[in-house]
């Protein structure tokens, strides 16, 4: 297990906002996911925001509303902009000012992106930030962060139907199982929309295949009835006989 930074000291840190929250996560998955681009530019940073993959919820911010969360996010020491570049560049501080180790930033920035999420889920979801071993490694970083003080994690009880709890960061603030629940049915939202849209590509591709079919068809007819007129639709004459 890694060894944890030391966490700077300073009052109890306030409640993010969301979109405070998903600037901070998008910038540690950028830092792992395209390291050739971080720190980020203003523009790569809201499109990171905006994405529609990987996003629970999907949001479509401004460049305005970005800044507004990046000057909060300065004032709490979380974000930090270079001056290397005639482009503002920013970078994130998570790991430094929370004194949580990388596996926990891992967990924490896939729960603002996604939501809540089981061990596995978080696992599988967070494969690009940290490779954990296995489920049981998870759960004792989910735990770490559920223990510490404040917590910075919460296991939500398993509503009916579901076969593992599912983990929620509190770095928004306290949460309600109603919370919970939302994030669920948006996650479920947009599974079913991914499975129409999978079932209208298959739908497009029976067609497509019905159409090369007809088309290949109608081609062999146009050949038969042109060697029967003695037509060689090659251009060529066909030998007398």
């Amino acid at each position: 297990m890694n060894s944890t930074p030391d966490a700077i000291s300073r009052p109890a840190m306030r409640a993010l906002t969301p979109i405070e929250a998903r600037v901070l996560s998008v910038l540690v998955e950028k830092q792992h996911t395209v390291p050739d681009t971080y720190p980020l530019s203003l523009n790569s940073l809201t499109s990171g925001c905006n994405q529609k993959t990987a996003r629970a919820p999907v949001m479509n911010v401004t460049d305005a509303e970005v800044l507004t969360a990046i000057d909060g996010l300065k004032r709490l020491s979380l974000v930090l902009e270079g001056s290397s570049s005639r482009v503002p560049r920013f970078e994130h501080n998570l790991n430094r000012v929370l004194g949580v180790p990388s596996q926990s930033a891992a967990l924490l920035t896939v729960l603002m992106l996604r939501g809540p999420q089981t061990a596995a889920e978080l696992r599988l979801n967070a494969s690009r930030l940290h490779d954990f071993a296995d489920i049981s490694s998870v759960e004792v970083f989910l735990q770490e962060l559920a223990d510490h003080e404040p917590a910075r994690v919460v296991k939500l009880p398993r509503t009916p139907g579901e076969r593992e709890s599912r983990w929620m960061h509190l770095l928004c603030g306290e949460v309600s199982v109603a919370a919970g629940d939302g994030y669920a049915e948006e996650a479920e939202r947009r599974v079913s929309d991914d499975s129409s849209l999978t079932a209208e590509v298959e739908t497009l591709k029976a067609d497509q295949q019905r159409l090369s079919e007809e088309v290949a068809r109608l081609q062999a007819m146009v050949r038969h009835m042109a060697a029967e007129l003695g037509i060689n639709l090659d251009g060529v004459a066909p030998p007398e006989s």
